[in-house]
């Protein structure tokens, strides 16, 4: 099987269900974001050291490549050939994002994304997933999005927010907290 198929080489592409649309289409945009966002996740998974986060994150990035599909469906009657994102992997990510959290001090201040490398990469998916959520705010607003989807990517970006603190915590480096001018 040939890795290039030449059927996008005049800016066009097929939604799942066949419709062809540019490649510039919001729909795109919003999965080539949530793409863009599980690559991010997956320089989590190379830098960390934490099994039991690693392994939580590739079930994140699987979880990713279905809501991937979901986003290229155009259709509420098309029908994807695998399970979609639900509201039990959206509780399993709550579960996820206490049990970080039950290890962690109270917050008490903004914090600056940084801290240390890993920690920074996890910020960084932390925006790229807010970016991936807006991107699906809007689409909905036009075209037919699963909702559940919205929902995930909203509990994602909070569960990469409370890994970012984690990771400092995990590996001894000081949250900046941000202190404004006043």
């Amino acid at each position: 099987m040939k890795i290039y198929t030449k059927t996008g080489d005049h800016g066009m592409t097929s939604l799942y269900g066949g419709e062809r649309v540019s490649k510039s289409h919001l729909r795109i945009e919003t999965y080539g974001t949530v793409d863009e966002l599980n690559a991010w996740i997956g320089m989590i998974v190379s830098n960390i050291e934490d099994d039991n986060c690693q392994k939580d994150l590739i079930v994140i990035q699987n979880h990713l490549f279905v809501l991937g599909a979901m986003l290229a469906v155009d259709s509420e009657l098309a029908k994807l050939p695998l399970e979609k994102i639900n509201d039990k992997d959206v509780k399993w990510l709550e579960k996820c994002i206490d049990k970080i959290v039950s290890k962690l001090p109270p917050m008490t201040h903004f914090i600056l994304p940084g801290g240390n490398t890993v920690s920074s990469y996890a910020h960084l998916a932390r925006c790229v997933c807010r970016r991936a959520e807006r991107l699906t705010v809007t689409l909905e607003k036009s075209a037919y999005v699963d909702s559940v989807g919205l929902i995930y990517l909203n509990r994602l970006s909070d569960y990469l927010f409370c890994l970012a603190r984690k990771i400092c915590k995990d590996t001894d480096n000081d949250e900046v907290k941000w202190i404004p001018r006043i």
